[in-house]
């Protein structure tokens, strides 16, 4: 393979908000339109097993993650989509490097150890009680991911790169043992990535219950924004544009020469309600076609479905043939031969 690999998943547990688009989806997307890089990009459904038990949630949350990045211009022809349990291949691999990969790496996850510690600092008798094996070995699916495709670059969070540091240590041991197999990834953190702050002032985040879904129907959208919390200071006052959550927000859907003549606005005074009404008509005006894609999409789940399965066959022609050196090499014989 000539092309760098670059892989990204995609959590499926609630609808996308204006935070994951800045943040992740607008900079993929437009990642994915470029001919030099093979991009997959997959809908982590095994993932959301572990803090979701609602099988129709899973399910639609799929659909809607799906239809979302598909209405925002995500380009199929180019990048691999598809969905992680259409892979067959990765929940055999995950089991393969388990059995290479060490407890007390696992037991290093910061995951694991705050929900160890919750349960310290509730005085539970059992610091493991209600902890299941899917939070324990999730870095270890999270590697099979990765490294089914050869992914050289993994564009993530900083809170995510431990997790990375674990893929590259569960390659190093498997290709000790075994060869040269296993491409060790490295971690791609954006420093510049946007991060928007929610309706309190904090950064926005389902955590938080602090979100703008993505594709609010107008009314609801503006009443949401109206809701974003400012201070007490007067139209006529002038205002910090660097503190002001209504300002952060705006900067990331406005092109420079808006966001310059907004800052202008902010020395010499602006209403919040105003500022409020400019936000929403700015993001609306951004988010209107593709919103309109999203509806068509949401109602056309057949195609939807098409789109994802095209993407796994794509995504398989590499997975199939890797597990089986795989196979190989570890002294399973190979499906078929």
């Amino acid at each position: 393979m000539s092309k760098q690999i670059v892989l990204t998943g995609i959590t499926t547990t609630g609808t996308p908000h204006l935070g994951n688009y800045v943040g992740a989806i607008r900079p993929a997307i437009e990642a994915s339109r470029d001919r030099n890089v093979q991009s997959f990009y997959f809908l982590a459904d095994y993932h959301s097993l572990i803090k979701c038990h609602d099988p129709e949630r899973v399910n639609q949350s799929s659909m809607e993650v799906a239809a979302a990045w598909i209405a925002l211009g995500l380009d199929t022809d180019n990048a691999i989509f598809y969905r992680q349990s259409d892979i067959h291949e990765i929940p055999e691999l995950t089991w393969i490097l388990t059995c290479m990969t060490a407890k007390g790496l696992m037991n290093r996850a910061h995951a694991y150890k705050a929900a160890v510690a919750e349960n310290e600092t509730a005085g539970t008798r059992d610091p493991d009680q209600g902890i299941i094996m899917g939070l324990f070995s999730y870095p270890i699916l999270m590697a099979a991911d990765i490294l089914m495709f050869k992914a050289s670059k993994v564009p993530v969070g900083r809170d995510q790169i431990q997790h990375l540091e674990m893929a590259r240590d569960i390659a190093l041991r498997f290709n000790h043992h075994f060869g040269e197999l296993l491409v060790p990834p490295e971690a791609v953190v954006d420093e510049d990535s946007a991060v928007l702050t929610g309706l309190d002032g904090r950064k926005m985040s389902k955590s938080y219950n602090n979100t703008i879904p993505l594709f609010l129907p107008e009314k609801k959208l503006r009443k949401l924004i109206m809701k974003i919390k400012t201070d007490t200071s007067p139209p006529e006052a002038p205002k910090d544009p660097d503190t002001s959550s209504l300002f952060s927000i705006y900067r990331a859907f406005a092109d420079a020469d808006a966001v310059a003549a907004m800052r202008q606005r902010y020395a010499q005074g602006i209403g919040w309600g105003e500022m409020k009404q400019i936000l929403f008509e700015t993001i609306n005006a951004v988010l209107e076609a593709p919103r309109r894609r999203y509806e068509e999409l949401v109602a056309d789940p057949g195609y939807i479905e098409s789109t994802l399965q095209k993407g796994a066959q794509r995504a398989r022609e590499y997975s199939v043939p890797f597990l089986a050196e795989i196979r190989r090499a570890t002294g399973i014989r190979p499906i078929g031969g």
